[in-house]
Formats: C-alpha cells, structure tokens, sequence
C-alpha cells in the first residue's frame, strides 16, 4: 500500500484533492478542526504528503501547530498566499499549488484556467488532479511561482474588493467598470510589491488577470469574503504607509 495522504481540512477544495488522490490508490488521511494533529501524525506515520486546505483565516494558526513530521512535505494552496506566509514559520521550500478551479456544494468542480504549481509534489499534484480532468501545469522556478501567487492575489482583491461597489461579474467588472478596475488593481499591486519588496511586471500581470476573466466570465465578483479582504488589504496599506485611495474610498462607502 502506499503511503497514506494527510489533507487537513476537509471542505469542498481539500475533498477535491482527496478524491484525485484515492483514484491514484492513496489512502487518505483527513484532519479536521476539531481534530489534534499531534495525535494523528503518531498514527498516520510516513505521509507521502501533507495538504493544508484550511481556508486563509485559519492557516497561520494551522502552521504554527504542525508537527514536526510534517513540515518537510507541505502542500499549500491557500488565497492570499506569499511566501512570507510560510518563511515566518520557518517552513522551506513547501509544495505550491495556485488554485484555479471552483468547488461549491451540490457542485463539480469548474475549471477557470490551469492551475500553476511548483515543488516536490508538483508531478503528483498534476497526476492527481488530472485524473478529476483538472489541469495543473509545472513551474520551473521560485520566481515564476511569486509571479503566480501574485497573479491569483491580485484576481481575487481586484474582484472581490471593486465588486464591493459595483457587484456583478468579472466580465462586467472590466467592460462596464474598466476605471474601477484598474483603479483597484493597482492599488491591490502596491500592496503585494510592498508584501514581497519586488516590482512586477504589472502589464503581465493584467493580462493573466484577463485571461482568467475570459476562462469563467460569468464569475461573480463579490464573495462573501470581500470585506474582510478588504480589511486585511487596509491593514497592511495603514502599516506600510501606501495611500491606496480606491480602496479607502470603497471602504468608506461600503464598509
């Protein structure tokens, strides 16, 4: 038998992962909030790999509790997701994988675009996932895995944070609110090059964005998450000292 799959965190996206990898003839072992991890790493010895699928709110407190077993072979996959994100905790080189598929309940799963990842794991990740026919493609680098993460953060912010105002979908968001758009996309870019201390290639990453719209038009832009990441994205902007005056006056307004 082959070593077993830890997935902690059984929502709608772990459940996913979970189910790619029972078809390649992993036994899966699942984590649940309620669950203490110490205790099940004693059982579950040897895990091939060991997925994080807790939702952002709930990942810096799941790092910090992982056992010492099972911090050489992460799978990440959170939103919002950078590097710092994992480096505070002293985690190296964990397996990345930028989600672009949806999963809601009563639902299969809905591909946006192909989804980028890179590490150890990235092979089997694409092995899993293809068997459920979600594409994942490999990145060969650390600076091409930033670029994504960036991407992905600034399609959820952009999104999320503009529909606040204007609601509707992505497709709209850029043919109706093309100025609230961008506005709000580059404020969401000041953010992330003060969060990584690079600059982007922010044309590239515009396009990225587009294709995403053009992968799911119909995708509503405002989640139920929205405010929240606006508030996060206030909180780091007040701590950096960014003006980031679209997303003041969206809160102001909204919030």
């Amino acid at each position: 038998m082959q070593s077993p799959i830890v997935v902690i965190g059984i929502g709608e996206i772990g459940s996913v992962f979970a189910r790619g990898f029972m078809r390649l003839g992993y036994p899966i072992v699942p984590v649940t909030r309620d669950m203490d991890m110490g205790e099940v790493a004693e059982e579950a010895l040897g895990p091939e790999m060991v997925i994080v699928a807790v939702a952002e709110k709930d990942l810096h407190d799941t790092l910090a509790a992982l056992p010492d077993a099972w911090r050489s072979n992460l799978v990440l996959l959170q939103n919002e997701l950078l590097p710092r994100d994992w480096e505070q905790h002293g985690l190296e080189n964990p397996t990345v994988i930028s989600v672009w598929f949806e999963k809601k309940k009563g639902m299969d799963s809905r591909v946006v675009i192909t989804s980028p990842a890179f590490g150890e794991f990235a092979l089997l990740l694409k092995d899993a996932l293809g068997s459920l026919d979600i594409p994942v493609r490999e990145l060969s680098s650390e600076a091409e895995l930033l670029f994504e993460l960036v991407l992905k953060n600034l399609y959820i912010l952009t999104t999320n944070i503009a529909g606040l105002e204007c609601g509707g979908n992505v497709r709209e968001l850029w043919l109706e609110h093309n100025d609230l758009a961008c506005a709000v996309a580059g404020d969401v870019l000041d953010i992330q090059e003060h969060l990584t201390g690079q600059e982007f290639d922010r044309a590239a990453l515009i396009e990225g964005m587009l294709a995403a719209f053009d992968g799911d038009p119909a995708h509503g832009c405002m989640g139920r998450s929205a405010p929240a990441r606006l508030e996060r994205a206030l909180f780091i902007a007040d701590d950096a000292g960014l003006e980031v005056p679209t997303l003041r006056r969206i809160a102001k307004a909204k919030l």
